[in-house]
């Protein structure tokens, strides 16, 4: 393919994402769902080249950045408080799942070597880091439901591929070892964390010296990929370097980069991974034409595969629910025992935390990863296509009717100490004692009795909101809806003001960003 004709191709895979995302918001649908129905139906528009996916280089650009995202944005406490938890969901529930379906598989066809039957298990064991956050982004769960499957996303991509390894090295020599595969895993793990640990370090101590925002962004955007790579090039985990790294990049934002670095990096880096996410799940749908006709079409994967393909998703899901719920009895056990450490989450809670494990870009990174003459390697490709599609599909879209179903609510052991309005409040008391210290001279004299005025009353009336939220809610957002009206008086005044040639583009741009900044700021005060 021609270069330009190939960037035509990736313009119009971006135009295709802005309309999907529309349709999919206007149908009430995940957008996860409307970018890979629709990318399968692209996939079969006459005149379209077949989309043949690079497994290794999909990985490489689209997974890397998604994990630093989601390590940025977790909540580090909550992750070390439920890591078990997570462990037991990332490591213990990707291996059960993997010997369900490697057992099922075989079931259904003996004749398939069991080094293939556990590829299988292990392409489409782990829940998928980028499909999670497309569905969690959507629905309202209880902060440990909702940590238990942000972290399980992040780590289990590892245990995944270190079982893939294994079982593509099984079915190639024809030898396996599970010492060895026990003592590897730890291996690479470990090695993974230290990698991120060090080039993690590396980033705060290089963002405290280069000064300039621009490179700062730069370097941040980097970040990712120089942990994966670096992390693969030295044979150990990339996917624990890259968390591990953004949890530490996460840790030392709020200290090492400046408000306006923040900001601006915060928006460049929200529209790159969307964009990034986005194309995962087009680049899937797109990806379909060519597993059809590997398969020999829909017909001959309908009548060859397709009771089957529906045995092992009925396998993989109900693994899935074996395990969350045999977790949760044992916390329900342990308690009656007296360790009361953990909660158990109850019979709805298990439901929701089965019901997400939805499959995506590794599962199909894997399978078209799997060596040429592997045994069964169409019949892997084809089941690990028909389960991203049946998680997606089916799982993605009917969540939301499951946590509303489920009524979950939030244990009070759940809940941060302090409410927003209390945190605002003491930051505003700090604010105040700062400014008090600062309005005098070395004389005593006031020097700033105005703003000494001005955080006095601010600090008064946060602590007095913060004692009486519901009594202030609703005059608080009519308080902001003004404020939004008088913005836009003032936006529009301004742009007559530059049409009419009075000021000019570099007084509308600085203006405009000060209109910009209070109207962001009430709208985040409302929400």
């Amino acid at each position: 393919m021609e270069p330009t004709h190939l960037f035509e191709l990736v313009i119009a895979m971006f135009l295709a994402i802005i309309a999907l995302h529309y349709l999919a918001h206007k149908l009430g649908l995940p957008p996860s769902v409307g970018l890979l129905a629709g990318g399968a139906a692209l996939a079969f528009v006459p005149g379209l080249p077949t989309i043949a996916v690079d497994p290794e280089l999909v990985l490489v650009i689209f997974l890397p950045p998604l994990l630093l995202d989601g390590a940025w944005s977790i909540a580090l406490g909550k992750l070390r408080r439920h890591l078990i938890g997570i462990g037991s969901l990332a490591v213990g529930a990707v291996l059960f799942t993997c010997v369900v379906v490697a057992v099922v598989t075989h079931l259904l066809f003996p004749s398939l070597p069991w080094a293939a039957c556990a590829a299988l298990g292990a392409i489409v064991s782990p829940p998928d880091a980028v499909s999670a956050r497309s569905v969690l982004q959507r629905v309202k769960l209880p902060r440990r439901l909702q940590i238990l499957l942000e972290g399980e996303s992040l780590l289990n991509d590892a245990s995944g591929l270190v079982l893939f390894r294994f079982a593509i090295a099984a079915g190639i020599t024809g030898a396996f070892s599970a010492t060895q595969a026990v003592g590897s895993f730890f291996v690479l793990a470990l090695g993974g964390v230290l990698v991120g640990v060090v080039v993690g370090v590396v980033w705060v101590k290089l963002v405290r010296r280069l000064g300039d925002e621009y490179l700062i962004i730069a370097a941040t955007a980097m970040l990712s990929w120089t942990s994966y790579l670096l992390g693969e090039a030295l044979h150990v985990s990339g996917v624990l370097a890259t968390v591990t790294t953004g949890l530490i990049a996460s840790w030392y934002q709020s200290i090492v980069l400046s408000a306006s670095t923040r900001m601006r990096g915060t928006s460049f880096w929200t529209v790159m991974v969307f964009l990034m996410e986005a194309s995962v799940f087009i680049l899937i749908g797109l990806s379909l034409r060519g597993v059809v006709e590997r398969g020999g079409g829909f017909g001959v994967v309908a009548a060859t595969m397709g009771w089957q393909i529906l045995a092992i998703l009925a396998a993989l899901t109900v693994a899935r629910f074996a395990w969350v719920f045999a977790s949760d009895l044992a916390i329900t056990l342990c308690n009656r025992l007296g360790i009361r450490r953990y909660k158990p989450i109850g019979a709805r809670g298990s439901t929701v935390l089965s019901w997400a494990g939805v499959r995506g870009v590794v599962t199909l990174a894997l399978a078209l990863s799997v060596p040429e003459g592997f045994p069964g390697r169409d019949f892997i490709l084809v089941t690990s296509f028909a389960i991203i599609l049946g998680t997606v599909l089916i799982q993605g879209t009917t969540l939301g009717r499951v946590i509303a179903w489920a009524r979950l609510t939030e244990p009070e052991t759940e809940k941060p100490r302090m409410t927003m309005s209390q945190a605002e409040a003491a930051m505003a008391q700090a604010q105040f004692a700062t400014v008090r210290g600062l309005a005098y001279d070395s004389e005593g004299e006031l020097i700033h009795p105005k703003l000494l005025a001005q955080y006095e009353r601010k600090s008064v009336a946060i602590v007095d909101y913060a004692a009486r939220t519901e009594h202030y809610t609703p005059m608080l957002h009519a308080h902001f809806d003004v404020v939004l009206e008088a913005v836009a008086s003032g936006r529009q005044e301004l742009i007559r003001l530059h049409r009419a040639g009075d000021i000019d583009d570099a007084t509308l741009r600085e203006l405009e960003r000060d209109l910009d900044l209070e109207e962001l700021s009430a709208i985040s005060a409302k929400a």
